[in-house]
C-alpha cells in the first residue's frame, strides 16, 4: 500500500468504467436516486443482519452448526454498512471524495473482504445443505461445533488471502461513476479475469452442484424413486433449503452482471471501457450493493423460526426487556400476555436447519 494520501493519487483513480475516461456530466437527480438507495440499504442491513445475528444468539433452535454459515454471511454483509457504505454516501453528498487515500484504500479493502467473504460463506452455506440432505448419516461428524467453527475460520482466512493481492497491484481506486473506492477492472486483466473466476464463477459452480443435487434428491423422494430416502427429508428441512436456495438465487442475480463486465473490460480494457453504458455499469454496482440488506429479509419472510424471533427481539426492545435471555425458555413462555398450547415435542426433535 502507498504511503501518502496525496489528491492527486485520488483524481488521477477517477475513472469511468473499469478505470477508463474521466466521469460524463450526469442528471441531478441521479445522485439523490443513489443517495436514497445506499440510505435503504444501510439501515435494513444493519437491522436486518443484527436480527439475524441476534435470533440464532438467542434462540436454541436456530443455535446449530449450520446457522454459523448464516452468521458469518450476515457479518460479511454488516461489514460494508458500518463504513464503506457510509463514505459512499458522504462521497456522493460531497459530489467526490475529499475523505483521503487511506479511507480509500481501507473502504475499498472492506468492501473487498465484504464481497468475497459472502461469496465463501454462500458456497459454505450449500455444501452443509448438501451434506445434511444428502450425506446425513455423515453429517454429525463431519459438521460437528468444533469442525463448522473451523470451516467458517477458514472462510474468513481465505477471503483474506484472497483480498491481498490488491494491495499489491493498486487496484483499489476511486471510482467517480459509482461515487466508490472500489477495485478497479481496468488495472490488471490478467487479475481482474481471476478474480472474476475464482471469486464467483467457480464458487457458483460448486454452489448449483450442491443445490442442484438436493433438488434431485427432492423430486426422487416426491415421485418415491428411492421411498427408502422419505424419512431423511422432512418438510422443515426442505423449507429451510428453500430458504438459502433463494439467498443463492438473489445473490447470483445482483452480483453476475458486475462480474461479467469485469470478464468484458478484462478482455480488452482500452476498446471495451468506451463501450460500456455509464448507466449499466452504475446500476450492475448498485444492484450488488442492494443484496447486503436481502438476506435477513429472505429469512424473515421464508423461515419460521427466524421470523418469530424477529417478532420477539422487537417487542423487547420496545418494552425495554432484556433480549440477551435465552428466548426458547419456560421463562418467556410464561410471561406471555395471551395463552399458548404446550410444545409437546419440543425436547424431542432437533431439527439443524437455517
Amino acid at each position: 500500500m502507498r504511503g501518502n494520501g496525496s489528491s492527486a493519487e485520488l483524481n488521477a483513480s477517477q475513472q469511468a468504467p473499469g478505470g477508463g475516461a474521466g466521469a460524463r456530466t450526469r442528471p441531478s437527480w441521479l445522485a439523490s436516486a443513489l443517495a436514497c438507495i445506499l440510505i435503504v440499504t444501510i439501515v435494513v442491513d444493519v437491522v436486518g443482519n443484527l436480527l439475524v445475528i441476534l435470533s440464532v444468539y438467542r434462540n436454541k433452535k436456530l443455535r446449530n452448526t449450520g446457522n454459523i454459515f448464516v452468521v458469518s454471511l450476515a457479518v460479511a454483509d454488516l461489514v460494508v454498512a458500518v463504513y464503506p457504505y457510509p463514505l459512499v454516501l458522504t462521497s456522493i453528498f460531497n459530489n467526490g471524495w475529499n475523505l483521503g487515500y487511506l479511507h480509500c484504500q481501507i473502504s475499498a479493502f472492506l468492501m473487498g473482504l465484504s464481497v468475497i467473504g459472502s461469496v465463501f460463506s454462500i458456497t459454505g452455506i450449500a455444501i452443509n445443505r448438501y451434506c445434511y440432505i444428502c450425506h446425513s448419516l455423515k453429517y454429525d461428524k463431519l459438521y460437528s461445533n468444533k469442525n463448522s467453527l473451523c470451516y467458517v475460520l477458514l472462510i474468513w482466512i481465505l477471503t483474506l488471502v484472497a483480498i491481498m493481492p490488491n494491495l499489491r497491484i493498486g487496484s483499489l481506486q476511486y471510482d467517480p461513476c459509482i461515487y466508490s473506492c472500489t477495485f478497479t477492472q481496468s488495472v490488471s486483466s490478467a487479475y481482474t479475469i481471476a478474480v472474476v473466476v475464482f471469486h464467483f464463477i467457480v464458487p457458483m459452480i460448486i454452489v448449483i452442484f450442491c443445490y442442484l443435487r438436493i433438488w434431485i434428491l427432492v423430486l426422487q423422494v416426491r415421485q418415491k424413486v428411492k421411498p427408502e430416502n422419505k424419512s431423511k427429508l422432512k418438510p422443515q428441512d426442505f423449507r429451510n433449503f428453500v430458504t438459502m436456495f433463494v439467498v443463492f438465487v438473489l445473490f447470483a442475480i445482483c452480483w453476475a452482471p458486475l462480474n461479467f463486465i469485469g470478464l468484458i473490460v478484462a478482455s480488452d480494457p482500452a476498446s471495451m471501457v468506451p463501450r460500456i453504458p455509464e448507466w449499466l455499469f452504475v446500476a450492475s454496482y448498485y444492484m450488488a450493493y442492494f443484496n447486503s440488506c436481502l438476506n435477513a429479509i429472505i429469512y424473515g419472510l421464508l423461515n419460521q423460526n427466524f421470523r418469530k424471533e424477529y417478532r420477539r427481539i422487537i417487542v423487547a426492545l420496545c418494552t425495554a426487556k432484556i433480549f440477551f435471555l435465552d428466548s426458547s425458555n419456560d421463562v418467556e413462555d410464561r410471561i406471555k400476555c395471551k395463552p399458548s398450547a404446550p410444545l409437546t415435542n419440543n425436547n424431542l426433535i432437533k431439527v439443524d436447519s437455517v
